[in-house]
């Protein structure tokens, strides 16, 4: 083995086997640098230069050069460390996880735990010391996302499961050469206007809007989704009751003239007038399939409406309603212009199975609460 020098004397074999250790993608970036720092010795650049190539400080540089030298490739690959690291004793993991599945005391002020008030409270109250990096990955293993919160309601409709197998089997089996419109109102949308100009996206900064509006008034959007094809129909009004709701509902129906037509929508009166049930009775191809009370999650058109509010109204800038009716239209077409039916994959076996999980875990804790 040649000495190391200014520049390092390495043989053919050497420098073959440095470059391959270089260039491997199957060693750690720190032995591949290592390597490389021989390597520019060899081809006789300056230690000032393989310093600052190498991102590392003039005695790294002389350090690896001679730990080559005395000892070929293995002296590249460093001193053994230490014992690793103490592990964390599995009951500790067990009451991190049961501490996270539950509300954190009342007397903590706290709605719910992050990693670090976790690692704070057990080092406080039960000297157990443990990272907040260490919480998080718990929490990833376990699937555990306390910082999250969903809602829920569970419906109180004695034909609960009746209505629901009838609208589901209408998403999933539905009768042959029939329409099924999914109809609902989305109410009081705001005509909101900020009190400055919104501040375009540019390179490395947001899109920007003032926090403070001013309002110019609401309007209703009455629309169906046609749960086949994926199209919407969409009228805004200024008002919304039974009136406005047969009206529109004549425009839903009118391109299906001669077709067995299925509504999926809720509850609301203004569904139930008797101008409506003689408008039913005067129309017997169109039927009305009515959702559980309180179970509007269950009409498609509400998850439409969420789209529609994320990708349109939410962020819109409205000087008037009209301007604000104008871009629900727009939207609507753009919609239409390639629309895809949504795809329901839920049976209603499921549905109910999930209700009946979810109504026995309240009654645990009523139950586990009148203690």
């Amino acid at each position: 083995m040649g000495v190391v020098g200014s520049g390092m004397e390495l043989s053919v074999e050497q420098a073959a086997e440095l470059r391959e250790l270089a260039n491997s993608r199957d060693v750690p970036a720190v032995l591949a640098m290592r390597a490389r720092i021989v390597l520019w010795s060899h081809e006789g650049r300056r230690r000032m230069d393989i310093a600052e190539l190498a991102g590392v400080s003039l005695p790294t540089v002389d350090r690896w050069r001679a730990r080559y030298a005395e000892r070929g490739l293995a002296g590249l690959e460093g001193d053994q460390r230490g014992a690793g690291r103490e592990q964390v004793p599995p009951q500790v993991r067990s009451r991190v996880i049961a501490l996270t599945r539950r509300s954190p005391p009342a007397d903590s002020g706290l709605s719910h735990w992050s990693t670090r008030t976790l690692a704070r409270y057990l080092k406080r109250t039960e000297g157990v010391v443990v990272s907040w990096h260490y919480i998080a990955r718990i929490w990833r293993e376990e699937k555990l996302q306390p910082h999250r919160s969903g809602t829920f309601k569970i419906s109180k409709d004695p034909a609960f499961a009746d209505k629901v197998a009838d609208v589901v089997g209408l998403y999933l089996a539905p009768p042959g050469g029939a329409v099924v419109l999914s109809v609902d109102e989305k109410t009081q949308i705001q005509a909101l206007d900020r009190t400055q100009p919104v501040l375009p996206m540019a390179f490395a900064a947001t899109e920007k809007r003032t926090h403070d509006y001013v309002r110019h008034g609401t309007t209703n959007l009455f629309a169906a989704l046609n749960v086949g094809t994926g199209e919407v129909v969409g009228e805004c009004s200024p008002t919304r009751n039974g009136k406005n709701f047969l009206a529109f509902m004549k425009k839903a129906v009118k391109p299906h003239k001669g077709k067995e037509i299925h509504v999926v929508l809720d509850n609301l009166s203004t569904h139930t007038t008797p101008e409506v049930k003689a408008w039913l009775d005067e129309n017997p191809n169109i039927h009305f399939h009515f959702t559980p009370v309180g179970s509007s999650w269950l009409n498609q058109i509400e998850t439409w409406f969420g789209i529609l509010t994320r990708q349109s109204i939410r962020r819109g800038t409205f000087a008037s309603v009209n301007v604000l009716i104008t871009q629900i239209r727009n939207y609507i077409n753009s919609w239409n212009a390639d629309a895809e039916p949504f795809t329901w994959t839920a049976t209603a076996g499921e549905i109910l199975a999930k209700v009946r999980l979810v109504q026995s875990n309240i009654k645990k804790l009523v139950d586990n609460n009148a203690k």
